[in-house]
């Protein structure tokens, strides 16, 4: 929590303010009991009216002062902690966006998604009732005391046993509870993780036909969850009725003593009724202040949660904004590598790589050399390595071992913004933004011409659909393009890598949901379309990578083929059986 106090500095105005209007507040509420014993003291003994009514207007007086001050502190409590949340919730997702996917990857979407939504609002929420009874309530219960005192000394020895052992039941309830409530948001994490599985997979459940089990499964978790906030919630609802037994019986004590007081003479009725309020106003003060420990204890077990996000540092360094990173590959990238390497617009020199707590490498041994302006095809079977190899290009992850050299420079001593705009990427699965046709066009290069975007839908097989459709580039995408066929999404991602003009385009097999003749039209136009540009297909299809200038065959993380489709035909027998599986014989040849 303490690291989330930095995004008060704005406010801290208004968190001075919030705290003063409420003591404020609290001040001229403790006057109450004193006004209150002169009207039975004075007013009514002596049946005076015309006092009775000056006194009830002070009453009103101090009702309406108060209110301005309870009013005037939430709004200043209110707009700090909207203030906070709000800039931490922008820092938050600038540096979520900001961790490699290893990091992404080992956090979980569910529990960062969990960290942005609730755990902020919660940690909002206890900061704008902090500001407002944080300081209040203790106020009052310390401030009842004194006045006790000043009314009737023995009778204020109660309080002076009553408050500590009010004290030792909230705040041991409170130290009991934090620990449960984080487990109540990480069962909650769990809950999240079902829903996204369920809501993003809902076709392939329904195709599968197992809703019922995947019901039960999330009726498992939330029960679970369930639970949890039932034993948090006993333990917390055990507050209200132990505190209300100690003041009562402090009540029953305060009327005992000064009962024999006024008997004796020493104090009057109406400060004995004074006294009574004043236990009163403890009461009511402590159950708030329980249900704020309450809160704050939720508060806290949320910031801590938030404050593990920020704490996760992205391992993929950014020498543009470090300037302190000496490079990450020997002594500056391409030194020590042969002329030939060097000269190559992409480079593989005995790449080891594994992601983040796995138990084995993912690639191993990689080694290959790319030509500018060449077609590299990639193929292998489901899991073989393809798009790992791929992510390494980009440095959407680092190597373990080697190093993969663009330009003939170690791609980890590139910025990462001058990196990834030579690399232009189409994923595997189609991401579109909600937003207009030409918006999503323009994310590549946000100045780029209609004509540029027409040049690339034209490339993609995309123009025909897109005239198809009134609205042209205009045309409204829903989000994840929701509205558009799987093929019209693959054609619209590449037209988006293309608008882009990279030097090196990435297809991580985005044509899988096209007809075999859209993709030998995509293929043809890609390849007359990008002279000069380097250009890797990866592919489960033989045909679609068969013509590329070099294929690499990946077999479980290993580069098992490099070479043409005529040299891997004689000398690959992995390449050999895809082709067969997928050919006929005179096709194959």
């Amino acid at each position: 929590m303490k690291k989330l106090v930095k995004y008060l500095k704005d406010y801290k105005l208004e968190s001075v303010l919030g705290p003063l209007f409420k003591m404020l507040e609290a001040s001229f509420e403790l006057f109450v009991p004193l006004v209150m014993a002169q009207i039975i003291d004075v007013g009514i003994q002596n049946q005076d009216v015309s006092y009775i009514l000056k006194m009830g207007g002070l009453l009103v007086f101090l009702g309406v002062i108060g209110l301005t001050c309870s009013l005037t502190a939430q709004y200043f409590a209110a707009k700090a902690a909207v203030g906070f949340s709000t800039a931490l919730r922008d820092d938050l997702f600038a540096h979520i966006m900001g961790l490699s996917y290893s990091e992404q990857d080992t956090v979980g979407t569910a529990t960062l998604i969990t960290r942005m939504t609730s755990d902020v609002n919660q940690v909002q929420s206890g900061l704008n009732l902090a500001l407002r009874l944080l300081l209040r309530s203790p106020f009052i219960v310390f401030g009842a005391m004194v006045m006790a005192f000043t009314v009737d000394v023995k009778s204020a020895m109660v309080f002076v046993v009553a408050i500590p052992a009010l004290s030792v039941v909230v705040f041991g309830i409170m130290a009991w509870s934090m620990p449960l409530y984080k487990k109540v948001q990480r069962q909650l994490d769990q809950v999240t993780l079902a829903t996204r599985e369920n809501l993003t997979g809902a076709r392939v459940v329904r195709a599968f036909n197992r809703q019922q089990d995947e019901v039960r499964r999330f009726d498992q978790s939330n029960g679970l969850l369930v639970q949890f906030q039932i034993f948090v919630g006993k333990i917390s609802a055990l507050m209200n009725p132990i505190t209300y037994v100690i003041v009562n019986l402090a009540i029953v004590a305060v009327v005992w003593i000064s009962g024999n007081q006024v008997d004796q003479g020493i104090i009057t009725q109406g400060e004995t009724v004074a006294l009574v309020n004043y236990m009163s106003q403890i009461l009511i003060e402590l159950v708030k202040m329980a249900n704020l420990i309450v809160s704050i204890s939720k508060a806290l077990a949320c910031a801590n949660r938030i404050s593990t996000v920020f704490e996760e540092k992205t391992s993929i360094l950014d020498p543009g904004l470090s300037p302190e990173y000496g490079g990450a590959y020997g002594q500056g990238g391409g030194r020590g590598v042969p002329q030939e390497r060097a000269e190559a617009k992409v480079c593989f020199n005995q790449v080891d790589f594994a992601y983040k707590k796995a138990g084995g490498d993912a690639l191993s041994h990689i080694d290959f050399v790319v030509k500018k302006g060449q077609a590299i095809g990639v193929i292998g079977g489901t899991g073989s390595g393809k798009s790992s190899l791929m992510n390494l290009i980009p440095r959407f992850y680092d190597v373990r071992e080697g190093a993969v050299l663009v330009d003939g420079k170690d791609v980890r001593e590139y910025p990462l913004q001058e990196l990834r705009r030579k690399v232009g990427i189409v994923p595997q699965k189609p991401v579109l933004f909600k937003g207009t046709l030409r918006e999503n066009m323009r994310w590549g290069k946000k100045d780029a011409t209609d004509e540029e975007i027409y040049q690339a839908l034209d490339m993609a097989q995309a123009r025909e659909f897109v005239d198809g459709k009134k609205e042209g580039l205009g045309l409204s995408i829903e989000q994840n393009g929701k509205n558009l066929s799987g093929g019209q999404r693959q054609r619209l991602t590449i037209a988006r890598a293309l608008v882009k003009r990279p030097e090196i385009l990435i297809m991580d097999d985005s044509a899988s949901a096209l007809d075999f003749a859209t993709d030998a039209k995509l293929r043809k136009a890609i390849q007359e379309g990008t002279g000069g540009m380097t250009v890797f297909i990866v592919s489960q299809r033989a045909t679609t990578i068969k013509n590329a200038d070099q294929i690499l065959v990946m077999d479980d993380g290993h580069l098992v083929g490099c070479g043409t489709h005529k040299e891997l035909l004689a000398d690959c027998q992995v390449y050999r059986e895809i082709c067969l599986s997928q050919l006929s014989e005179e096709e194959v040849q």
